[in-house]
């Protein structure tokens, strides 16, 4: 048996489906396979909506101001979809844990995954570990998207390296001015 590494996938799939929305449910559906989801999920016509809200409501976690209303905020996403976690065998992927029930829907399925996966990821790898670009804060910058730190020393700051390098350059030039 191994244990699902929930924690680094979880969280980085809903960065993902947050900075980048997918147009459609089939979209939400591939993106959970990029990122190594392999059980389909029963339909429902409001799967996309659903699935929306979910991340909005992750997005809160993102964006609380302190550790002590983030981990309000995540225990109370986590209760709301809690179930037992449990053993299965599917797909080939050997015996491993899931922190779901089976059958449930689509927004279910990540609500439960991304709200413990991101438990796992903040008191694994620290509650700071987790925010939006810092880019965005200077003002005019128009970057907000999430930025999940899974670096070694913990400090990662940026989205991507464009924005490190655009950072970099206002402060070279504000030096130089």
């Amino acid at each position: 048996m191994h244990l699902n590494p929930y924690g680094e996938y979880a969280v980085v799939l809903a960065a993902s489906l947050a900075n980048d929305w997918p147009a459609d449910r089939a979209g939400i559906e591939a993106r959970t396979r990029e990122f190594g989801m392999t059980q389909p999920f029963p339909e429902a016509p409001d799967d996309h909506a659903r699935t929306r809200l979910v991340i909005d409501e992750w997005l809160e976690v993102v964006d609380a101001p302190d550790e002590d209303s983030r981990a309000a905020t995540l225990n109370a996403q986590m209760a709301a979809v809690t179930a037992y976690p449990r053993l299965t065998d599917h797909d080939d992927e050997g015996w491993h844990l899931h922190y779901r029930d089976d059958g449930n829907s689509l927004p279910h399925v990540l609500a439960a995954v991304i709200s413990v996966g991101t438990a796992l990821h903040l008191t694994t790898r620290g509650m700071h570990r987790l925010s939006r670009c810092a880019a965005g804060e200077v003002p005019g910058d128009p970057c907000s998207a999430v930025v999940v730190d899974v670096t070694r020393n913990g400090r990662q700051r940026y989205c991507s390296v464009r924005c490190a390098n655009r950072a970099a350059v206002r402060r070279h030039r504000a030096r130089h001015a």
